[in-house]
């Protein structure tokens, strides 16, 4: 059983987490809180495996209790958040703290809603029972990338539990010559454009939320938006980006393998497909498509990966090239792209 302590200041929303992870087998509430003392004291008691966490709270608040939490006795979190532009970069910040996960609150009481947000809370709280809570890269002597541009060239990567961090450390690395870089990241909406942000005032190239219609640049990295498929259209032997509003692929939606196979069809020769850490599958066959369709393939090791869940099961059907650790990922994409 995967024991779950919920703290949130909204005695509502503590009956209803509680009440959703309840109802799965495998996974018992053994107590609520509705501040960061009360926390404290039912954490020491009950020792759960994982804890979910209101970003908002009174007398201390979410980023603060966090921060001590992973200096004094780090342990898988699930921030909870509301669905907002503040909500979205306080815990965006909370991912850098050291959560594993987090989830939206739903923003009505519909129904097709809560169904589906229920769905989220409890994959998510099992996501972060299989977690490393983290495992920081070690920052070594950085790789001095190639300085030159490489045409026609594009790097694809996937990820979900534990990416935004990954997805960081890799696109710091990037020159503003590298190749374009698409990204499907399970994330949403509202978080993907603040996901975008962050990521564009912290790293060298530019990065942006994919709108649909852009023209594929070298220095430039595109994120899938929280609520649509990110994929690649190649006309008059330009690539641009494509997004498409149809139904979610693996329940996900970004899907990584909807950006994969597009790639697969129409670029995967001059295309590296990279799968990071997350939960799941989704992404797996879409790197074997792109793999077999002449991409060169990388996955994230276990070692490095906060759940080895979507690497994993793509090791386990042999589409990617090699497994390697967060950290040799960059240097791996440098000399790969310099063989011209």
């Amino acid at each position: 059983m995967i024991k779950v302590l919920v703290i949130d200041d909204s005695a509502l929303m503590r009956k209803l987490l509680s009440h959703m992870l309840e109802q799965a087998e495998d996974i018992e509430v053994v107590g609520t809180a509705e501040d960061a003392y009360q926390a404290r004291e039912q954490i020491k008691k009950l020792n759960p495996d994982v804890i979910t966490l209101d970003v908002e709270m009174p007398k201390m608040d979410g980023l603060a209790f966090l921060r001590n939490l992973m200096r004094l006795r780090p342990m898988p979190v699930v921030m909870v958040s509301s669905l907002t532009e503040k909500g979205a970069a306080v815990t965006l910040e909370a991912m850098e703290l050291g959560a594993v996960d987090f989830i939206a609150k739903p923003k009505n009481n519909q129904p097709q809603d809560l169904t589906q947000f229920h769905h989220y809370l409890v994959h998510k709280v099992r996501g972060a029972s299989q977690a490393k809570y983290q495992i920081k890269p070690k920052h070594k002597t950085p790789v001095k990338p190639p300085r030159k541009r490489f045409h026609n060239r594009l790097i694809a990567i996937g990820a979900s539990t534990g990416g935004t961090e990954a997805i960081q450390y890799l696109l710091k690395q990037m020159p503003l010559t590298c190749p374009p870089i698409l990204i499907a990241q399970h994330i949403p909406p509202v978080f993907s454009a603040s996901f975008a942000k962050r990521l564009n005032s912290n790293c060298e190239i530019e990065i942006i939320e994919a709108q649909g219609g852009e023209m594929l640049t070298p220095g430039t990295a595109y994120i899938a938006p929280g609520d649509k498929h990110l994929t690649i259209d190649v006309r008059l032997g330009f690539a641009y980006c494509k997004l498409i509003d149809s139904d979610p692929v693996n329940r996900h939606k970004p899907s990584v393998d909807v950006l994969f196979d597009s790639i697969a069809e129409v670029q995967a020769k001059s295309a590296v497909g990279v799968l990071l850490t997350g939960m799941g599958q989704d992404g797996s066959k879409g790197l074997l498509k792109l793999n077999k369709a002449g991409a060169y393939t990388i996955a994230q090791d276990e070692a490095s990966s906060v759940v080895w869940g979507m690497p994993g099961a793509a090791v386990a059907l042999g589409a990617c090239n090699e497994q390697l650790n967060l950290e040799d990922i960059a240097p791996k994409l440098f000399e790969l792209l310099a063989i011209e």
